[in-house]
C-alpha cells in the first residue's frame, strides 16, 4: 500500500440491529467533507449492508477476489463524495468464517493495493463470529457500538471479553447510539464500563453517542446519508464531534500502521 499511516479503524457490536453500518457510512462521509480519502471495506462478509446504505449495486465483491477471480483492485466501486468501498457478497454463507487460506489472499491483496486513503474503515460483522474477532484484532483501534437495551450491553461485553481474553485486545472505545439523552448514554457506557473493571481488569473508553432519531430510518430508507439530508441536525453534529474525537487521538497511541494491519492480521487465528 502506498499510503503513509492511515488510521484502521474497525467499527463492531455484540448484536445487530444497533446502527453500526450507519454509524459507519456517516462516519465515512464526514471525513470526506474533510478532505479525507476514505477507503471502507465491508467485512461483514456474508450479509453485506455498506453498498445498500449508499444506494450502490456493485458487480463484483470480495466473494471474487477470495476465489481469485478478481484482484482487489478491480470490485472498488466510488460512493458519495468520493469514498471508496470494498463491498462484500450477501447471502454466501461459507464467507461467513474465512479460513487461513482466504485470510491471506485477502491481506495479499490489500498490500498490493496502489491506492492512496486516510481512512480505512472496517464495518465488521456482529458477535463473536471468527471473522470478527479477525477484524477487530487486526486493525488499529475498535469502536463497540452499543444501545441502551440489556441484550446491546450484554452482547458487547460478550465480545469485549472474548477480544480481551483470546486475542491480548486491551483499548475499546464505546460509542452509545439511539440514545435518548445524554443521561441516557452515559449510564449505558458505565454499566459496560462497570462490568468490564470488573471481571476483565480492564479500562474502556467513551467516544460519546449519538441520539435517537427517526430521521436515521428515512435516510436508510432512501439510501441516502443521513448527515448529507439533515446536516444541522443533533445527529450530525454528535457524529462531527465523535469522527473529530477518533482524528485527535495521536497514531501513536493506537496499535502501529497499516503494516501493522497487514502483518498482524497473518498472525490472527
Amino acid at each position: 500500500m502506498s499510503t503513509v499511516n492511515p488510521r484502521v479503524i474497525a467499527v463492531s457490536s455484540g448484536k445487530g440491529g444497533v446502527g453500526k453500518t450507519n454509524f459507519v457510512a456517516n462516519l465515512a462521509l464526514f471525513y470526506a467533507s474533510l478532505n479525507k480519502r476514505v477507503l471502507i471495506l465491508d467485512a461483514d462478509l456474508g450479509l453485506s449492508n455498506i453498498d445498500v446504505i449508499f444506494g450502490i449495486a456493485p458487480r463484483y465483491n470480495l466473494k471474487h477476489v477470495l476465489t481469485g477471480e478478481k484482484r482487489i483492485k478491480d470490485i472498488i466501486v466510488k460512493g458519495p463524495m468520493g469514498i471508496m468501498i470494498f463491498p462484500a457478497s450477501s447471502g454466501v454463507r461459507e464467507l461467513t468464517g474465512l479460513d487461513n487460506n482466504q485470510r491471506m489472499r485477502l491481506v495479499s491483496e490489500l498490500d498490493s493495493l496502489d491506492v492512496p486513503f486516510d481512512i480505512f474503515l472496517i464495518d465488521t460483522g456482529a458477535g463473536i463470529a471468527d471473522n470478527v474477532l479477525f477484524f477487530c484484532s487486526a486493525a488499529q483501534e475498535t469502536v463497540v457500538v452499543v444501545t441502551p437495551e440489556p441484550t446491546s450491553i450484554a452482547d458487547a461485553y460478550a465480545l469485549i471479553k472474548v477480544l480481551s481474553r483470546d486475542f491480548g485486545e486491551k483499548h475499546f472505545r464505546i460509542l452509545v447510539n439511539t440514545a435518548r439523552s445524554e443521561k441516557e448514554a452515559f449510564d449505558t457506557f458505565r454499566k459496560l464500563a462497570i462490568v468490564a473493571d470488573k471481571f476483565l481488569r480492564l479500562s474502556v473508553d467513551y467516544l460519546g453517542y449519538l441520539p435517537l432519531d427517526p430521521h436515521v430510518k428515512d435516510a436508510i430508507i432512501a439510501q441516502k446519508g443521513y448527515i448529507s439530508m439533515y446536516p444541522n441536525s443533533a445527529f450530525t453534529k454528535k457524529l462531527g464531534i465523535i469522527g473529530r474525537k477518533i482524528l485527535d487521538t495521536p497514531l501513536n497511541e493506537v496499535k502501529g500502521n497499516i503494516q501493522f494491519f497487514l502483518k498482524k492480521a497473518l498472525r490472527v487465528r
